[in-house]
């Protein structure tokens, strides 16, 4: 049986969840039939946590679906509760009290996703606010508060504009909300909770710290996940890491090449920043590259169940395993467990991976690596080439987007006038970039119209609503409007200009555009035309017992030979005498001795290579 410590998190979370396979349609029937099976076949290898994912709350009905306003089932404290129609356990207020209990007995431990502060339907009703201390609703300064007293409208969910917004948690009844949500949570014996909709594009620090601040008071240890993390950056993440336990670093990951292509440049930039496995809440955190998807699986936004098989070749399914393990993210399997193929129940439960996983430490790009195509090492011999090629004939476009404020690439907006009536807020290429035009956006007078909009005034004074040269009446908007992908960039988008503090810009005076809603800043990127992550990429570990493990990626559409040296080993680790090491690669499993001068495997496209070296 799998044992770890009590340190809270101490190695990354491994469980199961809900969306891979069921998007937000599950019910407790299909739920505690894929529980009974991960207690069955996976806990052992160290599966603990079966984690039910988004709307939960939401009726199955005509009409429902991701964003859809006005189906959720709330309390009269306006909080989110399970749907009876799908948690028929839930009835009489008992929550997930019943379900959590099951779970438990099956020796597992109990998760399920929530959003970021209030729901738009409890607002719309404007619902009493609990105060926990009393029982009663929360006064405070004579007043009776309520939902529309803390709601922030114009801090919508970018993604589900429709289902949640921010609570003000400078106030009073704004933090009373969200402690009757978690002690809620509590009551119901939750023991892991997926916070969506707080970081990266839609970073809520206040409420994460007050939400963090919460959880280590109460009587039970909770893991604390966020997701996702569109645009995280380590900046970013060391702000948050000392208050969660795992956080998203990407968007959601599907079953898509440049999907988990995309990762390889995301994992190496959080490691280097030696963000993994660092102080986290009550115990330790980790950046979080999403579920697996892999086995029986449903459809990015669906309304239905799984029905399909994963899209991934099984290279490239061996290489997402890989890399997550070498990177030590937590690992999540989105299958559906009651068609849990061999092929996949190997793969995920393949004991030295779970080993690099857990186990593992000093993880790291390695970046000592040459290739040669296989077709070349065949006909023509070896011909070293480093992974760095330029490919000719790529067309560039350029991207409007959003990055960190502290990242120097988001400095190098300025204002000119164009005429009396017109002014621009451009994009100052750097010396590199002098072919391109200089990017304008143009300001345009803020919509604060209404007698309603004038409260707003004061709060958006000195803030910018930008358009386009050809999109007038259009503002520049941070909202992505769903869930991105992986593989996909925040880019600009232009909606009906409106009061929205997507839509508010402040030109700072160090040149960066920050926007009122995420604290992101606009930025300009140039982009490869077409562009997929390609090339070849290598991670290094050392292991508890004195192992090595390194691993090579072929990210190419054509098998390759990838090899290092000993000599490069070394820069990696110093200490270790590389040419004392026995070596065996654990997919085909060839033992290749011991280690001269080089090391070399032929990997196939989109496959990995995983060595585990013995030194003496």
């Amino acid at each position: 049986m799998w044992v770890v410590s009590e340190i809270h998190a101490s190695v990354p979370p491994r469980g199961w969840n809900s969306y891979d396979s069921f998007c937000w349609t599950i019910s407790e029937e299909e739920y505690l039939q894929n529980a009974q099976l991960i207690s069955q076949k996976l806990h052992a290898h160290g599966y603990e946590y079966a984690v039910v994912d988004y709307l939960w709350y939401r009726k199955l009905v005509p009409g429902a679906y991701v964003d859809s306003l006005g189906y959720d089932v709330i309390d009269e404290w306006g909080r989110v509760i399970p749907d009876p129609g799908r948690w028929p356990s839930s009835k009489g207020g008992k929550g997930f009290k019943e379900v959590a209990k099951k779970v438990h007995d099956m020796g597992l431990k109990f998760g399920f996703h929530i959003m970021r502060g209030i729901s738009t339907q409890a607002v719309n009703a404007n619902t009493p606010i609990l105060d926990i201390t009393t029982g009663k609703a929360y006064v405070e300064s004579g007043k009776v508060w309520h939902a529309k007293d803390i709601g922030i409208t114009e801090r919508a969910c970018g993604w589900m504009k429709n289902g949640f917004m921010s609570v003000d948690t400078k106030l009073g009844a704004g933090r009373a909300f969200l402690k009757s949500l978690y002690h809620q949570y509590a009551e119901w014996d939750v023991d892991f909770l997926k916070h969506d909709c707080v970081f990266g594009d839609d970073f809520e620090l206040e409420e994460i710290t007050t939400v963090s601040g919460i959880l280590k008071g109460l009587n039970r240890p909770i893991i604390y996940s966020l997701s996702p993390g569109t645009s995280a950056t380590p900046s970013m993440a060391k702000q948050v890491a000392p208050l969660v336990n795992m956080y998203r670093v990407t968007g959601d990951d599907w079953d898509y090449w440049g999907d988990v292509a995309s990762h390889f440049a995301v994992s190496r930039d959080f490691a280097a920043a030696s963000l993994i496995g660092g102080s986290g809440l009550l115990g330790k955190s980790w950046p979080d590259l999403d579920m697996l998807p892999l086995g029986w699986l449903t459809d990015a936004g669906a309304n239905e169940g799984p029905h399909r098989n994963s899209s991934l070749t099984l290279d490239e399914q061996k290489t997402q395993m890989t890399l997550w393990s070498m990177a030590r993210s937590p690992l999540m399997f989105g299958g559906d467990m009651r068609k849990l193929d061999d092929t996949t129940y190997r793969l995920i439960t393949n004991p030295t991976l779970l080993e690099i996983n857990s186990f593992s430490s000093n993880n790291k790009e390695f970046p000592y690596i040459t290739s040669a195509p296989q077709f070349q090492f065949l006909e023509e011999g070896v011909k070293f080439q480093t992974r760095s090629l330029k490919y000719a004939g790529e067309s560039e476009k350029l991207i409007l987007g959003l990055a960190s404020c502290h990242d120097p690439k988001a400095k190098g907006w300025f204002s000119q006038v164009v005429d009396t009536n017109l002014e621009q807020v451009c994009w100052r290429w750097g010396s590199r970039s002098r072919k391109f035009e200089p990017f304008c956006l143009y300001k345009t007078e803020s919509f604060l119209q209404s007698d309603e909009d004038a409260m707003y005034s004061e709060k958006y004074q000195g803030k910018l609503h930008l358009h386009a040269r050809n999109r007038k009446g259009f503002c520049f908007d941070t909202s992505s409007k769903r869930k991105l992908t992986s593989n996909e960039h925040k880019r600009a988008s232009f909606s009906p200009c409106r009061l929205d503090a997507n839509q508010m810009w402040e030109l700072s005076n160090n040149g960066t555009l920050v926007n009122s809603y995420s604290g992101s800043c606009a930025s300009m990127k140039v982009m490869k035309a077409n562009a997929v992550p390609g090339g070849i990429r290598s991670w290094i570990a050392t292991g508890r017992r004195g192992e090595v493990y390194l691993a090579y990626f072929n990210l190419t559409p054509a098998k390759t030979v990838i090899s290092t040296t000993v000599s490069s080993l070394t820069k990696a680790f110093p200490a270790i005498n590389f040419g004392s090491c026995s070596c065996k690669e654990i997919w085909s499993e060839k033992d290749y001795g011991t280690l001269q001068h080089s090391l070399s495997a032929s990997v196939e496209s989109h496959g990995c290579a995983l060595f585990i070296l013995t030194c003496t």
